[in-house]
């Protein structure tokens, strides 16, 4: 991010960091550049820097420095998906004999990578409750080199210090690395209160408007964002230029968005917490939330996802999300139509039986841009 950049309000970086005007034309918006190779002035005279559109693409290369320059990092990488984006990082900081601590509600696909992928690669793993700052600490070995964090988790909305953890981490020689996803860079800028990285699923409110799959990396240090690239590069699972491009067209409206996102979601809270057929709300925007004050303190605002238990179990939960109407039914999140879900059977089944294991009364909305009134009604019928 450049000096210029940083003095910048979030609005104007996201519309304008990394999108300069097409030099031939003028066009104002970033081109897809839908090319594998490019003319070289002789051997090895690259114009621009670009040879191959696995190791650099320019429609790429405008969303990695809109990325870097939206959370305050000094690199930006962008991947064909969150996954991807989390593999690179743990095979560029970690080796046999590592350990990591990761959340007890982390996401399931997260989850499914450490214990089914990395694994096997001879690093080990321990659960914590990451809200608890005692009880990382004691998970924490002589061993350990990252210290992975959802906040809000996924799906159970839980908060973490990230201050507290960078401190941590930082003690103990790890690195703290934030999943960003539900903040988005708008509501929560990780690097700033002292994450080495941010992960994104750019899917999610990045892209917003569930029309792309894409991941991103952004390092708070400079040859660590050298040594992703590396692995970005040699792994190769990289952000084609037109998921890029749609990504980078969502972020210009990320702001706006997620005002309208938090607004709903926080009249959505509010209803389900005097229905009589919820037992549970879990949004950190409610006062009576455990994380309230200190998410008010991270965030500029709660955001948009909202879960909640059902009372009457699975059955019941089930019922509410094949019931709903204006809410689809559907995974992922972010976008600006309405979705629900049960976790239980959906996003999260491949935690089912382990320490990370959701309530199976436990229904999980991600609150779109639509007329509130119409989304409260749309819950109210679907609770019966």
């Amino acid at each position: 991010m450049s000096d210029d950049q940083s003095e910048q309000s979030f609005e104007t970086r996201a519309i304008h960091a990394g999108n300069t005007a097409d030099p031939l034309t003028g066009a104002v918006v970033p081109p897809i550049y839908q090319v594998s190779t490019y003319k070289q002035d002789g051997v090895g005279g690259l114009r621009g820097g670009y040879e191959y559109s696995r190791s650099a693409n320019p429609t790429r290369t405008a969303l990695e420095e809109n990325l870097a320059a939206l959370e305050g990092g000094r690199r930006g990488l962008a991947f064909a998906s969150g996954l991807a984006a989390e593999d690179c990082l743990l095979r560029a900081v970690l080796h046999p004999g590592a350990h990591v601590v990761i959340p007890n509600d982390a996401y399931g696909g997260t989850f499914r990578l450490f214990a089914k992928v990395v694994q096997r690669w001879g690093v080990d793993f321990s659960v914590a409750d990451t809200s608890d700052v005692d009880a990382v600490r004691a998970a924490v070995t002589d061993r350990t080199k990252v210290i992975w964090v959802e906040t809000p988790s996924n799906p159970l909305l839980g908060i973490t210090d990230i201050t507290a953890l960078a401190e941590v981490a930082h003690g103990a020689g790890a690195r703290l690395v934030v999943d960003n996803t539900f903040a988005s860079p708008y509501l929560q800028q990780p690097l700033a209160l002292g994450a080495d990285v941010v992960v994104h699923s750019t899917t999610k409110y990045m892209g917003g408007h569930s029309d792309v799959v894409g991941g991103a990396l952004v390092a708070a240090d400079a040859a660590l964002g050298e040594e992703l690239a590396y692995h970005q590069n040699a792994m190769g699972a990289v952000a084609g230029p037109f998921d890029a491009w749609l990504v980078l067209r969502g972020i210009k409206t990320l702001a706006v968005r997620m005002d309208r996102h938090s607004e709903n979601a926080t009249r959505i809270a509010e209803m389900l917490t005097s229905h009589p057929k919820v037992e549970q709300v879990l949004y950190p925007g409610l006062p009576e939330h455990p994380g309230h004050e200190l998410a008010a303190k991270q965030m500029k605002a709660f955001g948009g996802m909202v879960s909640f238990r059902v009372a009457g179990g699975e059955a019941a939960a089930v019922e509410v999300c094949n019931r709903a109407k204006l809410f689809t039914l559907g995974e992922s999140l972010g976008g600006v139509e309405s979705l629900i879900e049960h976790p239980g059977r959906m996003t999260h089944a491949s935690a089912a039986g382990s320490p990370l294991e959701v309530p199976a009364d436990l229904v999980r909305l991600s609150v779109g841009i639509e007329s509130a009134d119409d989304l409260l009604a749309d819950l109210r019928q679907a609770l019966g």
